[in-house]
């Protein structure tokens, strides 16, 4: 156990050193590509977590923090990401791949008393990572002269946003628990869109940068019946984030200039534009219901719709909206017999889920639509027992996003997840010598 411990850390220094957050183009748009609550226990059930209170003592449910009235043991997660992107658009006909790898959530919990429980968190919240390339040749004839110039428009984007999260869970009595969380939001994220022509060594640039410090909470509730005579559960859970105090400081800069070396270093620069302004209302009003069944310690299966209010963003003069967006989501586990120490198979937890997702960007009439299928499992340490359920996670989803319609990107994915939860009676001292 302890060597698998310090060998699981020196792969988050891997991680941590290799940091890179891949994404589509369509990231171009707000604050990037959103990527957080993906765990890999909740990105396994295809996103389900709202009414999804874990059967063992070692799991800590961040996305609905009502849901820990089982949790008991002291947990630390470690967990990585690695994104592969198939891009394909009518469009000259392009076809494009990315790949990326990068560590995608750290937490602790513990419990503070036997109905109050406790977390940390650390996760990419969104990012920017986009490079398009567009050259458009336009042909002049003048008398017997035929000259052609090639304009070239190139999209670059970069940064990431950040959350870390406290999350507290009070269980009023046997069948109701609430909870909260509170969140932090940090990051610098940049885009540049250059103009040039063939026929000239000068740029004409439009930089902008997003400075965002961002802070808001989310509160949670959840309701468990357990048939005592037949171990059937019921679980029903909500959760709603607002409160949202926002401080994205933008800037933005129109200029002309010339690269004078291969790094890219500018000269003759040549300010045009300047200018600064603050946002509010970054992160927008989510709400999410679930309901669930299972069978206690055996499968668990459920349902769960998730809400996203739009937004109307504008960024000096220019503005767009984003809509309104939902988000289906089915999904469970099964575990086959936690009692079998004979086989090990058996102890193993596999999970599977799909979901649909209606996006918030409408381009060219289309809604930026994303949907897709999910597995995983847990394999238990070796010594591990159903109250101390600590193991290697592995989760793997397939799907698709966005269009081939007026000349839009579809976007292909494979996302597979690998991470540690360890648990056990951490911190406690022993009542006997």
């Amino acid at each position: 156990m302890k060597k698998i411990f310090v060998v699981s850390f020196i792969s988050v220094g891997y991680f941590l050193n290799a940091q890179s957050l891949s994404n589509s183009p369509y990231a171009k748009y707000g604050i990037g590509d959103v990527k957080y609550d993906n765990t890999i226990e909740t990105a396994s059930m295809g996103g389900i977590s709202t009414a999804f209170i874990s059967d063992f003592t070692s799991s800590f449910n961040f996305a609905n923090p009502a849901n820990n009235a089982n949790f008991e043991l002291t947990s630390i997660r470690l967990e990585a990401t690695n994104e592969n992107n198939y891009f394909k658009s009518n469009f000259n006909d392009m076809k494009s791949t990315k790949h990326s790898t990068y560590l995608s959530n750290i937490s602790l919990a513990f419990p503070i008393s036997s109905k109050v429980k406790m977390g940390l968190s650390y996760q990419p919240y969104s990012s920017k990572s986009y490079d398009i390339l567009n050259d458009e040749v336009v042909t002049k004839t003048e008398g017997d002269i035929t000259n052609s110039i090639t304009y070239r428009n190139q999209f670059k984007g970069s940064g990431s946003v950040s959350t870390a999260a406290v999350a507290v869970s009070y269980k009023v009595n046997q069948e109701f628990s609430v909870g909260a969380r509170a969140n932090l939001y940090f990051g610098d994220l940049y885009d540049l869109t250059e103009l040039s022509a063939n026929n000239s060594e000068y740029i004409n640039g439009y930089e902008t940068k997003n400075r965002i410090r961002n802070f808001n909470f989310t509160l949670g509730t959840s309701y468990q019946k357990l048939n005592t005579r037949t171990d059937k559960k019921l679980t029903i859970g909500a959760t709603a984030t607002f409160g949202n105090t926002s401080n994205m400081v933008t800037e933005y800069n129109n200029s002309t200039y010339r690269y004078i070396d291969a790094a890219g270093t500018k000269g003759d620069e040549i300010f045009i534009d300047h200018k600064e302004a603050k946002s509010k209302n970054l992160i927008p009003l989510q709400a999410s219901v679930g309901v669930g069944y299972g069978s206690d310690n055996h499968w668990f299966l459920s349902g769960q719709i998730d809400y996203k209010k739009g937004e109307d963003i504008s960024y000096f003069g220019t503005s767009y909206s984003l809509q309104d967006t939902y988000r289906i989501s089915a999904g469970g586990w099964y575990l086959p017999n936690y009692n079998n120490f004979r086989n090990y198979f058996s102890r193993v937890v596999y999970r599977y889920g799909a979901f649909y997702e209606r996006g918030n960007l409408k381009l060219e009439g289309n809604s930026i639509n994303k949907f897709g299928i999910s597995a995983g499992v847990m394999l238990p340490f070796k010594n591990s027992s159903i109250t101390r359920m600590s193991g290697l996670e592995i989760g793997v989803e397939l799907g698709k996003r966005g269009t081939l319609k007026n000349n839009l990107i579809n976007q292909n994915f494979i996302n597979l997840k690998i991470g540690f939860n360890f648990a056990d009676k951490w911190f406690r001292k022993s009542l006997y010598n």
